[in-house]
């Protein structure tokens, strides 16, 4: 399920990011979509390459698209920082069990109960609760979330048991808004 989830996420956001990425790398996707007239190359010579990029102010953080579509910035885990991907498909803040430990979340070997399903396979999956998430000056505590097994989840991704807690949340203009 949380598989399915995912993969339904990643390309809902994808789907609706084309627009914006469009309007704002028309030349790259033009030079990509032509290719070299000459040789009929359907590849381009060069491909821009972005990261998204967090702005904060105040209790508002800003957080760009990257060339995928995605929004990924570094968020705190119980004061520990982490690359996440903001994934508004997924339920719960979903971690792997190396950040879990490296953040003090607290799991045990008899925690892990729950099956899931991603994209790497059916995975052991535990339930636990994060003290305190933060991106810049935004702080939420007692977060709901989900420990992986490492092979299951490379990354981390923050979810709804985040983004729900917070005052607004919107993309515009190829942005992610965030507001406590």
């Amino acid at each position: 399920m949380l598989r399915k989830v995912i993969i339904f996420s990643l390309c809902a956001g994808a789907a609706a990011s084309l627009p914006s990425l469009y309007e704002k790398h028309g030349d790259t996707f033009r030079t990509f979509v032509a290719g070299d007239a000459e040789t009929g190359a359907s590849t381009p010579s060069t491909v821009e390459v972005s990261t998204a990029t967090a702005t904060t102010s105040g209790r508002r953080v800003v957080i760009d698209q990257d060339m995928r579509g995605h929004f990924t910035a570094s968020f705190k885990i119980n004061g520990r920082s982490v690359d996440a991907l903001v994934d508004t498909g997924a339920t719960l803040v979903a971690i792997n069990l190396s950040t879990a430990r490296r953040a003090g979340v607290k799991v045990t070997a008899s925690d892990f109960t729950r099956e899931v399903n991603t994209a790497n396979g059916t995975a052991k999956a535990a339930v636990a609760l994060i003290d305190r998430v933060q991106i810049g000056k935004i702080t939420v505590e007692d977060v709901d979330a989900v420990v992986l097994e490492d092979k299951a989840l490379q990354g981390t991704l923050v979810g709804m048991s985040f983004l729900s807690r917070l005052k607004k949340y919107q993309v515009e203009n190829g942005a992610l808004l965030l507001v406590q």
